[in-house]
């Protein structure tokens, strides 16, 4: 399955160590990864699955494919700036949530309009807003509870 993985452009070395856990999770269990394609969170997503010689997907908000971090495998350009936000969420079976700001908050948000099964970790608290989000504690529970939804949902 593709998986988004979504989080801060900006983050600390705890949060890299920990989106890059999740990318090699995903790849080791043979999910794509989909992700914004440019720094932080997306890199080190990125980065792991490429660790395990998985695929990666990056939707940049620009129109150069080129803006993509090294460890993208097909980057998609749209020119659209934030409003590709809406896209990330939409080209995934399923979204796990990591720290992230405003352009997290809006992903989470698409997610729940296109109905994809969102699992947090370490990230925003939407429960008031009628989204179902799930919240785990490691990048396996991530991949594991992102697996469980969409077997739930076939």
């Amino acid at each position: 399955m593709r998986v988004s993985v979504i989080g801060g452009g900006a983050i600390s070395d705890e949060q890299a160590t920990r989106a890059e856990a999740v990318g090699r999770e995903l790849a080791a269990r043979g999910h794509t990864v989909v992700c914004g394609g440019r720094g932080g969170t997306m890199e080190a997503v990125c980065r792991g699955a490429k660790a395990e010689d998985g695929t990666t997907i990056g939707i940049l908000p620009g129109e150069r494919r080129e803006a993509a971090n090294e460890y993208v495998d097909h980057p998609i350009a749209t020119g659209l700036g934030h409003a590709r936000n809406a896209l990330v969420p939409m080209n995934g079976d399923a979204v796990i949530a990591l720290t992230g700001g405003v352009g997290t908050l809006s992903e989470i948000g698409f997610a729940g309009i296109y109905d994809r099964p969102v699992v947090g970790l370490e990230t925003h608290d939407v429960s008031d807003l009628g989204i179902d989000l799930e919240t785990v504690d490691t990048p396996e529970a991530a991949v594991d509870a992102v697996e469980a939804a969409l077997e739930r949902s076939d």
